[in-house]
């Protein structure tokens, strides 16, 4: 299924640590040239739990005009729209991110917290089940360094590798495109491989520095341990891991490890990566 021309950059607000989320939500958008969409889900039982049932309905409304505030003074000519909706804030925005181009949320603390990450974390279930490719916010700012991208030869992985591609033009930076190699292949070969994927989509974005990089190693680990000098890692849901159910084992080890903010591109075999109203970005902001 492919994201209609309309599709809106959708923002999942929780709180006031979702800011950082909104502003680089903000930039994503212009970038790409799509609407952005604010949306709060606001849980009744919880209001119920507190002092008073109208003082959490309050919160939640003075979070998102402060979230629409913050997007007009970024991107004044960017359409912003914003919503409160009830209901549980999980299956709100999987059923809302089949019709989005992209889905940005924070990252639950996972980043840096140096213990076990539950599966049940809203940003991996949303890795995993969503229906549009999903970037998680850190809410460090990242490095200004390159744009990080694992490549696998899968095709899902061609697919993140064109979106990387458009990322680093965008923000006028250059690409890193890495393979990780298993002990038992070749790396001259891998090397050709991901030359050959390279030259299939540069074309697209001749104005990209690319940088195309064999090691060997757990991929999970390399990945992560590169992402520490990236503005933003991209990765494909489920690479080549036949083995895998929804969410393979490196998008998990970004999600739960990596300091920069992460796309996990998914949901879209094709996708038009920009609207009608596309700018590059050349502020080099993450």
């Amino acid at each position: 299924m492919a994201a209609p021309a309309d599709a809106e950059v959708l923002v999942g607000l929780g709180s006031e640590h979702d800011l950082a989320v909104v502003e680089q939500a903000t930039r994503e958008a212009a970038g790409h040239g799509r609407a952005l969409h604010l949306l709060h889900v606001f849980n009744w039982q919880a209001a119920f739990s507190a002092d008073t049932v109208a003082a959490p309905r309050q919160q939640a409304e003075e979070l998102i005009t402060q979230a629409a505030q913050l997007a007009h003074r970024i991107e004044p000519d960017l359409t912003v729209n914003a919503e409160i909706v009830e209901g549980a804030m999980l299956p709100t925005l999987i059923r809302r991110s089949e019709t989005a181009f992209l889905l940005a949320v924070g990252d639950s603390g996972m980043a840096g917290s140096g213990q076990g990450v539950p599966a049940e974390t809203s940003a991996v279930q949303l890795a995993a089940r969503a229906g549009c490719p999903l970037l998680v916010v850190r809410r460090e700012p990242p490095p200004q360094g390159p744009v990080l991208v694992g490549v696998d030869g899968s095709p899902s992985s061609h697919l993140a590798l064109r979106w990387a591609l458009a990322c680093a033009a965008r923000r006028d930076t250059p690409l890193l495109a890495m393979r990780v190699a298993e002990t038992d292949e070749d790396t001259d070969a891998v090397a050709e491989q991901l030359g050959e994927a390279m030259d299939r989509h540069a074309h697209h974005h001749p104005e990209v520095s690319t940088e195309c990089r064999v090691v060997r190693g757990d991929p999970g680990k390399v990945l992560v341990d590169t992402s520490r000098s990236a503005q933003v890692v991209l990765v494909a849901a489920r690479g080549d891991e036949p083995g895998r159910a929804i969410l393979g084992a490196v998008a998990q080890s970004l999600l739960y490890h990596s300091p920069a903010p992460v796309v996990v591109v998914r949901g879209l075999a094709e996708v038009p990566l920009a609207g009608p109203g596309t700018r590059p970005n050349r502020d080099r902001r993450p």
